[in-house]
Parts: C-alpha cells; sequence; structure tokens
C-alpha cells in the first residue's frame, strides 16, 4: 500500500535528505521525499507509521494533521519555494499565487493562517524575503542594488527600510559584521 503524510518543518534540502536516509535506514521503503511531503510503500502500516513518528519526532519534525495545519503549511512551503528561484517572478499578486498553489480562496487561507500562526501572510513572506536577503548578502555575489532587483523590490531604499525594520540594522551594518544571523526557515514567526 503507498502511504503519503505531510511533515511539519521541512524547509530545506537537508531537510529531506536527513528524512530519506533515517526512514531507509530504520527499514521504511521509502518512494518520494520533498518539502513538506514522504510517499513510502507499506505492507505493515502500524510498525511502518511508529518508525515514521520516531524519526520525524528524534529530528524536529511532526506529522500533519488536520485540515488548517495541513493549509498553513502548504502556504509556508509555497513561499519558501518561491523564493528559491531568483529574480522573483511575480506574475500577478501574492494571494493570487498563494490561492492558485494552495488551491484556496485567499481570504479563507489568509483567515487560518493569521489566526494560527499570529502573523499575516504578507509578514511572513518579508520575513521570509529578509532571510534570503542575509542569505545573498553572505554568498558575496550581490550588492544591494541586484539584490533588491532579485527580490522584486521597487529599489534598494524599500529593501534598506524593511531589512531594518526587521533586523534593527542597517544592510551596511549586518554586511561589516560579517557573521551569520541567518534564522532557520522552520523557526521564522
Amino acid at each position: 500500500m503507498i502511504i503519503e503524510v505531510l511533515v511539519k518543518n521541512m524547509v530545506c534540502n537537508r531537510c529531506i535528505k536527513v528524512i530519506k536516509n533515517e526512514l531507509l535506514e530504520a527499514g521504511v521503503a521509502v518512494t518520494k521525499v520533498e518539502l513538506g511531503r514522504v510517499v513510502y510503500k507499506s505492507k505493515n502500516i502500524a510498525c511502518d507509521s511508529k518508525k515514521l513518528e520516531k524519526v520525524l519526532d528524534e529530528n524536529g519534525f511532526e506529522l500533519l494533521e488536520g485540515d488548517d495545519k495541513i493549509l498553513i503549511e502548504k502556504v509556508k512551503l509555497s513561499l519558501i519555494r518561491f523564493l528559491e528561484n531568483l529574480p522573483l517572478q511575480k506574475s500577478g499578486t501574492l494571494s493570487s499565487y498563494l490561492s492558485k498553489e494552495t488551491e484556496t480562496d485567499y481570504s479563507r487561507l489568509s483567515r487560518i493562517f493569521s489566526y494560527t500562526e499570529k502573523i499575516t501572510v504578507e509578514k511572513y513572506f518579508i520575513k521570509l524575503k529578509i532571510e534570503k536577503v542575509k542569505e545573498l548578502i553572505q554568498s558575496k555575489q550581490y550588492n544591494f542594488t541586484q539584490i533588491s532587483q532579485l527580490l522584486d523590490y521597487s529599489n534598494v531604499n524599500h529593501l534598506s527600510k524593511q531589512f531594518k525594520a526587521e533586523t534593527g540594522m542597517s544592510l551596511t551594518k549586518y554586511k561589516t559584521l560579517n557573521q551569520n544571523f541567518i534564522n532557520s526557515l522552520d523557526q521564522i514567526l
């Protein structure tokens, strides 16, 4: 039997690798692991489910159960995936993008997200973008203007103001500190 489960806090390729390797080591017949999702074959569902839950728990992940939790994770993963492909290619609004990705009316998903996470979808997306800015600054491949263009800011001043509002420091100060202050994506809220 093919089993598909949704997993909370899987936000990067390293998460995928860890879960896949540990499930295979535990004897679970994994067929696919991607952000927020594990698919496996099982002849003994009870046994494999216990193995899965143990691996997830030991690595700081959890099974998603309930429509609202699943929807919230879909929103988060959609936004994380969106930021992987630079420069950002926004055709339309963030709300229309998320509605399409989650197959859910934006007003519903926005209401559920805000109520559950205590932050709006838009503010969450800004926080993700700021983490991406930090990553790009540390890569030393781009100047501030290029970073603002890659992340679809109207101009570098807009990026600078948003960065300072979120981090409490200027872009230049962050760059000169030359330290890794990037937050893990599963800890953003």
